[in-house]
């Protein structure tokens, strides 16, 4: 089912969003002929099971769909309404007309949503959309201030989605579209050296770059190793039991996009950030995604925590022996 879904929205997204969609986001333009084919697509619903009407993806097809998004730069919220739309299937609310927003913090595209969700003591809360202000990231992405309106909806999580489950949730979207940025930065920075010659020779036949791409590989394909086990171990124990995996792959695919950021700029010199050209979008997504979802930092400093709280005896079998079953 997600090859089903990945191809047509790769077509989709390489003709309907390309720098000049980019770009326009970052002066507010709403893509909304883009918007309207990803939802003919019924691609919000590939969290929600079948016989809710959608797609029924795990966690590992679905991270697929948010690897791809982040290869085109991520030009909808559709990462977000896909969890808007199974933390309400989880609840069994009924699912309204129009864009939903994760209000807990503040939402992709907020200004277009007609209601919003929030989630406290294991209870999630249907709302409608009230105020909002505007807001963006440092990729200049809206990222916008809800105010909830009149409380239209509200139910018990199960205990797939309770505590900090969609958190967790989010922090693997953002791991899973910084892996697929980083990737479509190299992939540019690949081809860049191949056909870019100086002193007669592409400059991708000097060592010095090389090496710089290999590096970078190297740094991209351990982070998608660490999405992708992520995303099993969600499959296997839920999102609460893979909190160790996610974090550590969200640490991991902040590291690739902080690289992939640097390297790629290295190779393709100053017209990677020209306005035709597609890179500084993406890189610049990748430096705003690394604080999305909790930073490498925030991570980073939980992983240590729940290290020295198991104890030095138990840290290389926690480093070697771990199954993601």
């Amino acid at each position: 089912m997600s090859d089903l879904l990945v191809e047509p929205l790769a077509r989709l997204l390489a003709a309907e969003a390309g720098p000049g969609v980019l770009a326009g986001i970052g002066r507010g333009d709403w893509p909304a002929g883009l918007w309207r084919q990803v939802q003919a697509l019924g691609l919000p619903l590939a969290l929600v099971a079948e016989e809710a009407g959608g797609a029924g993806l795990s966690w590992a097809e679905v991270v697929a769909l948010w690897q791809e998004l982040g290869r085109h730069g991520a030009p909808v919220p559709l990462g977000e309404a896909m969890l808007a739309q199974a933390l309400l299937a989880a609840a069994g609310l009924p699912a309204p007309e129009g864009m939903l927003a994760l209000g807990q913090c503040a939402a992709a595209w907020g200004r277009m949503a007609s209601h919003l969700l929030r989630w406290e003591n294991g209870r999630l809360a249907l709302h409608a959309a009230g105020g909002w202000e505007a807001g963006a990231n440092a990729a200049g992405e809206p990222r916008d201030d809800l105010t909830p309106a009149a409380l239209l909806a509200e139910g018990p999580l199960p205990e797939a989605w309770a505590g900090e489950a969609p958190e967790l949730a989010l922090a693997l979207l953002r791991a899973a579209q910084l892996t697929g940025a980083a990737e479509a930065a190299l992939a540019l920075a690949v081809d860049w050296a191949n056909t870019r010659h100086q002193f007669g020779r592409p400059i991708g036949r000097f060592q010095a770059v090389q090496h710089m791409l290999a590096q970078l590989a190297a740094e991209v394909a351990l982070a998608q190793a660490a999405v992708a086990g992520a995303a099993q171990a969600a499959d296997a124990r839920g999102l609460a039991g893979a909190a160790f995996e996610i974090a550590c792959a969200k640490v991991m695919a902040g590291e690739a996009g902080r690289e992939a950021a640097a390297r790629s700029h290295q190779v393709l010199g100053a017209i990677g950030m020209t306005a035709e050209h597609g890179l500084h979008h993406l890189t610049r997504r990748l430096l705003a995604w690394r604080e999305e979802g909790g930073s490498e930092r925030l991570w980073a400093a939980r992983i240590g925590r729940a290290a020295l709280e198991r104890g030095g005896a138990r840290l290389w079998a926690d480093l070697t022996a771990r199954d993601v079953t």
